[in-house]
């Protein structure tokens, strides 16, 4: 699918984001704010998939694998706006009994979700596997990831990228959310992450450096790159420079709000800064 009106979706998106955190006083806004632009480009434009006839297997069609998996009120929002799901079981988020979790859960067979995911750091590899099985079964379609730059402080990310270019999964495009926030400070502060773009290089991967994030254009360009870089011997990596919070004025770039929700007064000013361009839920 293309939407001619992909531009309708990131302010709707983002009302859900806060919407859903403030609602249950419980998730994690700024990184989902931050994505918006990418989960747009991904699932309204890039992704060849078919949401009215899911499967876990995700065979003849794209794979996306969430590593990162504290963000789903954007990963939600965005599965429903495209049509996984009704719009109005947005309004579960996080409640008991929802399908709906804080991360995501195969548990109650959601559409959409593949693995569960938020312990951080297993994404790719579960990915590689969703890519070679591709690859055995000639499956022609292609795997895609995102994972939060904290993230790549987890060992186990490392021996996935070393695998991954050591073996030429080159069906792969792993994006990394470049916004250098995590739930304890910045991500320089905490452990940086040195030069990321030739450390992928160097363990044999292509790499997209896309410095606009958070712009729709920008990325829709950048992901249609990353996919004409594909089958070519190499996994491709996206570094997706973004801002946490981005769209609302008081918590972009503000790493406070990794993993904190809105108050009603809050709520009230990010709303004010957010068209409602589809419908609440």
């Amino acid at each position: 699918m293309s939407d001619k009106n992909i531009e309708k979706y990131p302010s709707q998106i983002r009302r859900d984001i806060v919407r859903m955190v403030h609602d249950v006083q419980s998730g994690h806004p700024g990184g989902s704010l931050g994505t918006v632009e990418f989960f747009t480009a991904l699932f309204f434009d890039i992704l060849d998939i078919n949401p009215k006839k899911f499967s876990i297997k995700s065979t003849g069609e794209d794979t996306f694998i969430l590593s990162n998996g504290h963000i789903t009120p954007v990963y939600y929002s965005t599965l429903a706006r495209r049509g996984y799901f009704d719009v109005k079981e947005l309004a579960t988020f996080r409640r008991l009994g929802s399908r709906l979790q804080g991360h995501p859960s195969v548990h109650d067979g959601l559409p959409g979700i593949r693995i569960a995911s938020g312990s951080l750091g297993q994404g790719l590899s579960v990915a590689l596997g969703v890519a070679q099985g591709k690859k055995l079964n000639h499956d022609k379609h292609l795997v895609y990831t995102l994972h939060g730059d904290g993230e790549l402080q987890e060992g186990q990310i490392w021996e996935a990228v070393l695998y991954a270019g050591a073996k030429g999964i080159d069906n792969l495009i792993a994006t990394v959310d470049y916004n250098n926030a995590q739930i304890d400070g910045t991500v320089d502060q905490v452990l940086s992450l040195g030069d990321l773009k030739a450390k992928f290089e160097a363990f044999n991967w292509t790499v997209v450096d896309l410095k606009k994030g958070n712009d729709l254009a920008a990325v829709l360009s950048g992901l249609k790159q990353a996919q004409a870089l594909t089958g070519k011997g190499k996994p491709v990596a996206v570094l997706l420079h973004t801002k946490m919070g981005y769209g609302v004025d008081f918590m972009q770039g503000d790493y406070h709000w990794h993993g904190k929700a809105l108050n009603d007064a809050q709520l009230a000013k990010a709303l004010a800064q957010l068209p409602e361009t589809l419908g609440d839920y």
